[in-house]
């Protein structure tokens, strides 16, 4: 499974969005976006559930858990 530095590239790029225009839906900069998608910065939590929101797609496929990108399920 890939991990969620990998999600979250493919993510932006199948929804054809531009890593200035993610940073600004998490009141971040481009290059502090760039970072998480590299790895060179760790994602902050809240950052991960805004995305997860932003694309409508389960934490646990965000995070590279599963590969079911469903919205996630109530228990």
């Amino acid at each position: 499974m890939k991990t969620y530095r990998e999600r979250m590239r493919e993510l932006r790029e199948d929804s054809d969005r531009t890593q200035r225009e993610l940073a600004q839906i998490l009141g971040t900069t481009q290059q502090v976006y760039s970072r998480y998608e590299t790895g060179e910065n760790e994602l902050p939590l809240r950052h991960a559930v805004t995305l997860c929101r932003f694309y409508g797609v389960s934490a646990d496929y965000f995070l590279g858990l599963s590969d079911e990108p469903g919205p996630a399920r109530r228990r």
